[in-house]
């Protein structure tokens, strides 16, 4: 059946059709074992095959050299044995009718060395790149001819893998490190003039395409423009773009705006929730029109109509929607029903990139299933019995159960304490910046309506309430309280971070806020608490603040500390709390000597110590449970009814999930939700 909707048309890539317009650009999710694309990395991808995408771009990026040790999880191209790997990822996509290329690169100086093969780090001149902080080699005439023979050599492979293409990788790493003024000092031959600067690229390029002929598609993921007073200019970038369009041996450009050699100059690139949707794709489209040949970009086009926008308008011929479908992997087949009402959304959250770069793997922060397609569905089966369920809480615990729960066929009432659906998310939206997290709730809202479950709201459920609903099981996800941390002297007089996010406390400087919880919570109080106008010095025992949190979500917070001229404190713990006339004293002590104490005095103190769990409905209800609240946690992670019986005159199963057991974060208690219910 034919669309005229711009996002579902087709294009040509050389030989090559796309089935469509929506493609999920290059990134590593860290999935590899030992560098190989295996069962989880595949599965990863061939759930966004099944879901409708014309192009899926593995790894970000494919390292084609030992000595280009992997940063984050990277795949190692540089040896054979990826080749059946990839074949199988390939051979899965290919199925659905998705094409499947990968991005390769040699990382240049943005990896560590002591990682890998611990070999020397290089680049066209020894300067450092920040966000890595090694101190590069400059590379020398033999490194250039061996590297250039890895990326034809690794090319090869590709091909032989059966993919549909490659794109070879130059943002931030070793190829546009050579284009760049600020990265390459050098006075030989590849150094100085552009021409010498693309010395080296072209090198590259021209092997790769010996490697693999004419015919195989080859694309360039370039910056055309560094945004920076002594990098690589827009003239520049787009003269560099338009010689490989001309040259006939590069296929496809992908589009970068920006540099990435520290967190803030990363999120101008990929930037987060509270930032502007799609900031380069005007730029993208002026590109495309200067080049002549195909242009690809992703930057946060977080929602279709944006990315119909993008293609409607001829700014782009693939729209990138990378981080949107790690949210939801099937956009396109959504759209091509007419259901783009029920595409989970992009928040902006970013915990996906978060996690990667701090050494994790790719989680999305509100669907579980995602990196975990061995184990947890993304479409949810039907039970093969109805059951009537009753779930406490209307948190994202809580949404999350009842709709997994209403999705396998159950009958669920929905039981919460308050007047509105979200839990915690309605405190953290109450920062301006982070508002986007309310997608998390409203989209559960919205499948519960489709679902047709009930939600009671200002219903403080105790167990008499649930057992009047005659529940076959119950799912306890009353969430938690938040907590002061344990001091000498002085809990009475502290305010929490929830009092200052809900509006019940107003700042009054000047402030200290104490927090040994070190994520968002504590860091959002503390942006509401400096854009207020208070002063504001924030204590952390740790060694650096917020360390829960990665440094893409680091750099807004940092920005307001910077600019509200914020005290930042570290390795410090607040030791007790004094009143002291019309204000407050703060005695601060550290872990690391015991006799040394400063006192502070301030107007207000705050604190954030994570939460304490809201148990009480569950301590009520365990001892009339048929497993008398026990989960068996093999059966659990082996994929097995998880909760034996040990009360056979019990007259319900009963579980909790999320901050009602500890506090954690959203995506644990998403994953709870999912991997508990999925097998009730």
């Amino acid at each position: 059946m034919s669309s005229n909707d711009p996002l579902l048309q087709p294009f040509k890539l050389k030989h090559l059709t796309l089935k469509n317009r929506l493609m999920s650009t290059a990134h590593e999710p860290a999935y590899s074992e030992g560098g190989m694309p295996t069962d989880r990395y595949r599965l990863y991808h061939r759930e966004k095959a099944k879901g409708g995408i014309a192009l899926t771009m593995t790894a970000g990026s494919a390292v084609v050299s030992s000595d280009s040790p992997p940063a984050f999880g990277n795949l190692h191209a540089y040896r054979d044995e990826i080749v059946p790997w990839l074949k199988a990822l390939a051979d899965d996509c290919h199925e659905f009718g998705a094409a499947v290329m990968i991005q390769l690169t040699h990382l240049g100086r943005r990896t560590g060395w002591s990682k890998g093969d611990w070999l020397p780090v290089l680049a066209p001149s020894p300067i450092r790149e920040p966000a890595h902080r090694a101190f590069p080699k400059e590379a020398e005439d033999w490194d250039l001819d061996r590297i250039v023979k890895d990326y034809a050599d690794a090319a090869a492979r590709m091909q032989a893998a059966g993919l549909d293409g490659i794109e070879i990788e130059a943002y931030g790493h070793l190829l546009d490190s050579f284009w760049s003024p600020a990265t390459n000092h050098r006075d030989d031959e590849y150094g100085g003039s552009l021409d010498n600067r693309m010395r080296f690229s072209n090198r590259v390029i021209d092997a790769v395409r010996e490697a693999v002929g004419p015919d195989f598609i080859v694309g360039l993921r370039l910056v055309a423009d560094e945004d920076w007073s002594k990098g690589l200019s827009k003239k520049e970038g787009i003269d560099i773009a338009g010689r490989y369009a001309r040259s006939g041996k590069v296929d496809f450009l992908n589009v970068i705006r920006g540099h990435i050699d520290h967190d803030a100059a990363l999120n101008d690139v990929i930037p987060i929730q509270g930032m502007r949707s799609a900031p380069h794709l005007d730029f993208a489209g002026d590109v495309r029109q200067a080049a002549g040949i195909p242009v690809f970009h992703a930057a946060r086009i977080g929602d279709v109509a944006t990315a119909r926008h993008a293609i409607a308008e001829g700014k782009l011929d693939m729209v990138g929607m990378t981080r949107p479908h790690i949210a939801d992997p099937h956009i396109a087949n959504k759209v091509m029903r007419g259901a783009e009402a029920s595409i989970r959304p992009c928040v902006g959250a970013t915990y996906c990139l978060d996690r990667i770069y701090e050494g994790g793997e790719a989680l999305c922060i509100h669907n579980a299933a995602t990196g975990r397609e061995g184990e947890l569905p993304h479409d949810i089966e039907r039970a093969e019995k109805s059951r009537r369920a009753v779930v406490v809480g209307a948190g994202p615990a809580g949404l999350e159960a009842a709709r997994v729960l209403a999705e396998r066929g159950h009958q669920v009432i929905v039981l919460e304490a308050t007047g509105d659906a979200g839990g915690q998310i309605n405190l953290l939206v109450r920062n301006p910046r982070r508002r986007e997290m309310v997608g998390i709730t409203d989209w559960r809202l919205s499948e519960l309506e489709r679902l047709g479950v009930e939600i009671r709201y200002n219903t403080y459920a105790e167990a008499a309430d649930v057992l009047a609903l005659a529940p076959d099981l119950v799912v306890v996800a009353t969430g938690g309280f938040a907590q002061s941390p344990s001091l000498e002297a002085g809990e009475e007089l502290v305010t929490s971070s929830w009092d200052i996010l809900s509006g019940t406390v107003k700042p009054s400087g000047p402030v200290l806020l104490f927090d040994d919880n070190g994520g968002h919570p504590g860091m959002s109080a503390a942006e509401v608490i400096a854009t207020s106008g208070a002063e504001l010095e924030l204590v952390s025992p740790e060694r650096f603040f917020a360390p829960e949190m990665g440094g893409m979500n680091h750099v807004p917070y940092a920005k307001v500390f910077a600019e509200k001229n914020v005290r930042v404190t570290i390795n410090t713990r607040l030791v007790s709390v004094r009143r002291e006339g019309n204000g407050l004293v703060a005695v601060l002590g550290s872990d690391y000597s015991a006799s040394t104490l400063t006192e502070r005095r301030v107007a207000q103190v705050v604190v954030e110590h994570g939460t304490v769990a809201n148990t009480d409905v569950y301590l009520e209800m365990k001892a009339g449970s048929r497993n008398l609240g026990a989960v068996d946690y093999k059966a659990l992670i082996g994929r097995r009814m998880p909760l034996p019986l040990k009360n056979e005159a019990g007259g319900y199963d009963l579980i909790r999930i999320g901050d009602a057991i500890s506090g954690r974060n959203i995506h644990a208690a998403i994953y709870d939700a999912l991997r508990y219910c999925t097998l009730l």
